[in-house]
């Protein structure tokens, strides 16, 4: 009893072990249902000289664009969000937002189309980029239902996500096992829908994505190729 006791506490005691991130690069086909040209999307990420990760997402077509970019650290198992970038034109109103995260003051700072943005920071906050990290990596540990703080324009919100199960998703690049993952959304509140799909031999690099908005206005991105830490994904 008192072995395994002392043993439980080296357990403790030991320093917790990083998050193995892998770089990776991938681009996509967009496709908005109301428009009937397809367009592009790309998303990277890589470490930078800093020590800390980036990760960009870029989608165009003819009468849209959208940016997003975020720059985090990460410390054990946690991530830190440090700064995050969103732009969006095209397909109604523009929009535009900045968000830096201050760990000293422990405040988030920045604007949301404009108007300032003022919120407490701790641990555990993500940015609306940095959680899609967050949750590839706990899809990799086999969890099956997730939950996040997520600071979305000039509020707080809770993102949560669970498991639908296994899918086989046919890509250019080849059919790959994924795992299906859904937004979890309250239906009285919200008509928007959110599935994403995790390459299980890749990573859980995202392969695709289908989203409906509150409009009933249809997006997806389906993965054309990628390459996973210098290596180039292949389906079956």
């Amino acid at each position: 009893m008192r072995r395994a006791l002392l043993l439980a506490l080296a357990v403790l005691a030991l320093p917790v072990q990083a998050l193995e991130l892998k770089p990776f690069s991938a681009s996509y086909t967009a496709d908005w249902k109301q428009v009937p040209v397809s367009g592009t999307a790309q998303r990277s990420l890589e470490k930078r000289d800093d020590n800390t990760w980036e990760l960009d997402f870029e989608a165009s077509m003819l009468v849209a664009s959208f940016n997003e970019r975020s720059v985090f650290t990460v410390e054990g198992e946690t991530f830190l969000p440090q700064k995050y970038r969103l732009k969006r034109s095209g397909l109604g109103k523009g929009k535009s937002i900045e968000h830096d995260f201050d760990w000293q003051a422990k405040q988030v700072v920045g604007e949301d189309r404009g108007d300032p943005v003022k919120l407490p920071l701790n641990r555990g906050l993500l940015d609306k980029s940095t959680y899609q990290i967050a949750l590839q990596h706990a899809v990799a540990a086999g969890e099956k239902s997730m939950s996040y703080q997520v600071v979305d324009g000039d509020e707080i919100e809770t993102y949560d996500f669970r498991v639908l199960g296994e899918e086989k998703v046919s890509t250019k690049a080849g059919q790959v096992d994924a795992i299906k993952v859904e937004r979890v959304r309250d239906p009285t509140q919200s008509k928007r829908q959110t599935i994403l799909w995790f390459a299980k031999n890749w990573d859980y690099m995202l392969v695709r994505l289908h989203q409906v908005e509150k409009d009933g206005k249809e997006y997806q991105i389906m993965l054309e190729e990628g390459t996973v830490d210098g290596r180039p994904v292949k389906g079956s």
